[in-house]
C-alpha cells in the first residue's frame, strides 16, 4: 500500500509549482532548506492523500516515508501521523510520538513543523508529562528540533498552561535565526489571545532583549497606538 501511495502522489508532480515552492521555502545553497526537493503539490492535495491513506499504512510505513526526498511526501506523512495519533489509543500515541521525536531532523521545514508539532509532540508532552523531551529538542542545536520545541507549546497555550511556553520563549530570545524569532513571537501572540496580562508582563520584562521580529509578531493584535508605543521602546 505504501508503494501505491507513492505512485499515486507522484502522478501529480507539477514542475512549475515545484520551482515556486523551492524559492518560497528557501532551498538555495546556504538557505535554511538547502537541497529540499518539491513535487509541486499544494496543501489541499497533501491533506486529500492523507485522508485517503492514513488508515491503510502502518507505523513502519510512516517512519520510512519520513525519509523520502520529496517535501510533499513528508508533509502528507505527517498529516497521516497526526490523524493516526488523534484516533489512536495510548500505545499508538506513544509510538507515533517516539517516531516523530526520533526522526525530527526529517521534519525539516517550518511548514512541516507547524502542521504537526502541536498535535503530536505538544499533545503528548502535555498529557503524558514529557516536557523533558521538548527541552531535549530545544537544546539539540538543530534548527528544526528547536522550532518543534517552540511550536509544540501551542498545545499548552490552548490548555491555558503557560509555564512551559513562557520558559521556552525566554530560552530562545537570543537565538540567531529568524525562523525562531518568528516562532517565539507567534507563541507570545497566542498567549496574549488567552491572557493579555501574561503577554504584557513578558514584554515588560524582556522587551529590551527581544529581536524586533519577535516583538512585531507578539504585538500584532494590539491596537496601532499600543503597537507603536512598544516599538518605540526598541
Amino acid at each position: 500500500m505504501k508503494e501505491n501511495f507513492i505512485k499515486e502522489i507522484l502522478k501529480l508532480k507539477n514542475p512549475e509549482q515545484a520551482k515556486l515552492n523551492m524559492r518560497f521555502f528557501k532551498t538555495n545553497k546556504g538557505e535554511y532548506s538547502e537541497n529540499d526537493i518539491f513535487l509541486g503539490l499544494v496543501s489541499k492535495q497533501n491533506r486529500m492523500f492523507a485522508k485517503k491513506y492514513y488508515k491503510l499504512l502502518t507505523l513502519v510505513d510512516l517512519e520510512e516515508l519520513l525519509q523520502n526526498e520529496y517535501h510533499e511526501i513528508r508533509m502528507t506523512t505527517l498529516f497521516m501521523m497526526v490523524l493516526q495519533y488523534q484516533k489512536g489509543d495510548l500505545e499508538k500515541k506513544k509510538n507515533i510520538f517516539e517516531i516523530y521525536v526520533n526522526n525530527y531532523s526529517r521534519i525539516n521545514n517550518w511548514d512541516l513543523v507547524d502542521n504537526s508539532a502541536p498535535y503530536i509532540t505538544g499533545d503528548y508532552a502535555y498529557n503524558y508529562k514529557k516536557i523533558d523531551v521538548l527541552w531535549d529538542l530545544a537544546k539539540s542545536g538543530n534548527l528544526w528540533g528547536e522550532r518543534i520545541s517552540v511550536v509544540a507549546s501551542m498545545y499548552f497555550i490552548k490548555k491555558k498552561s503557560f509555564d512551559y511556553p513562557i520558559e521556552i520563549c525566554e530560552y530562545f530570545l537570543f537565538h540567531k535565526h529568524d525562523l525562531i524569532h518568528k516562532a517565539v513571537g507567534w507563541m507570545l501572540r497566542e498567549i496574549g489571545k488567552k491572557d493579555v496580562r501574561i503577554l504584557e508582563k513578558f514584554l515588560k520584562k524582556n522587551i529590551s532583549k527581544m529581536p524586533r521580529t519577535t516583538l512585531r509578531y507578539a504585538i500584532e493584535r494590539f491596537e496601532e497606538s499600543k503597537r507603536k508605543e512598544y516599538l518605540l521602546q526598541k
